[in-house]
C-alpha cells in the first residue's frame, strides 16, 4: 500500500514541476507581451491554470504519506491565493460583482498566515524566517483586501492594478521554487531575493498605469 502511495506521490511531483515550468514560461510571455492583446490573454490564461494546479498539487502532495509538510501546505495555499484573486480582480471592473468567493478566500488567506506564524515561532527553539514573513504578508495582504472589498467604487477603478500585481506576484511564487529546488541562490536568500527583486519590478510596472477613470 506504501509502495502505491509513494508511486502517486512521485507522478504528482513530477505533474507538479512540469505545471511549474509552463507557468515559468506561460508568465514571461504574458508579462513581455502587451497587456490586453490576445498572446498575453491566452499565455496568462495557460499561465493561470498551469500555476494553480501547480500550487493545488503541493496540497496533495504534502498530506501524502512520507511527504507530510505543514511548511509546504502553508506555502501552496499562500501561491493559490494571489492567482486565484488575481486572475478574479479581472472581474472587479463589473458593477455590483457578488465577493464571496473572494472574501472566502482572503479569510483562509487570514487564516493560512496566522498558522504560518504559529509555525514560525512555536515549536521549535529558532524561528524560521520563511514562515514568519510569508506569514506576515498573507495577514498584511489579507486585511487590506476586506478592506478594499468594502470600497466597490474603489475595486471598479483598480481591477487593472490588482489583477496586474496579483498576478505578478504568483510568478514570484513560480520563481521562487524554481530558484529554491535548483539552489540557484544559497540558503533563505533564496526564498526573498525573488520576491525584493520581483516587487520593485511590480512598483515599477504598475506606476505605468493611472487608475482608469469611472464611467
Amino acid at each position: 500500500m506504501n509502495e502505491y502511495a509513494i508511486d502517486f506521490a512521485q507522478i504528482l511531483i513530477i505533474v507538479h514541476a512540469t505545471q511549474g515550468g509552463i507557468a515559468l514560461l506561460c508568465g514571461m510571455i504574458a508579462i513581455l507581451s502587451k497587456k490586453g492583446s490576445a498572446l498575453h490573454k491566452r499565455a496568462g490564461k495557460i499561465f493561470f491554470y498551469s500555476m494553480l494546479s501547480s500550487a493545488l498539487l503541493s496540497l496533495v502532495i504534502s498530506i501524502l504519506p512520507n511527504h507530510e509538510s505543514a511548511f509546504l501546505f502553508v506555502i501552496g495555499v499562500f501561491s493559490s491565493y494571489f492567482i486565484l484573486i488575481g486572475y478574479r480582480a479581472i472581474n472587479f471592473k463589473n458593477s455590483n460583482i457578488s465577493l464571496v468567493f473572494e472574501k472566502a478566500i482572503t479569510l483562509v488567506l487570514l487564516l493560512n498566515g496566522v498558522v504560518m506564524e504559529i509555525l514560525a515561532f512555536g515549536g521549535s527553539k529558532s524561528i524560521n524566517p520563511i514562515l514568519a514573513v510569508f506569514g506576515g504578508v498573507a495577514i498584511v495582504f489579507a486585511i487590506n483586501n476586506f478592506i478594499l472589498f468594502k470600497n466597490s467604487s474603489k475595486l471598479k477603478s483598480q481591477w487593472l492594478k490588482i489583477h496586474l500585481g496579483n498576478m505578478m506576484g504568483g510568478y514570484i511564487a513560480a520563481t521562487t521554487a524554481f530558484v529554491v529546488v535548483n539552489n540557484l541562490i544559497p540558503g533563505v536568500f533564496g526564498w526573498f531575493v525573488p520576491g525584493v527583486i520581483g516587487g520593485l519590478f511590480i512598483y515599477y510596472s504598475l506606476r505605468k498605469f493611472r487608475t482608469p477613470k469611472k464611467t
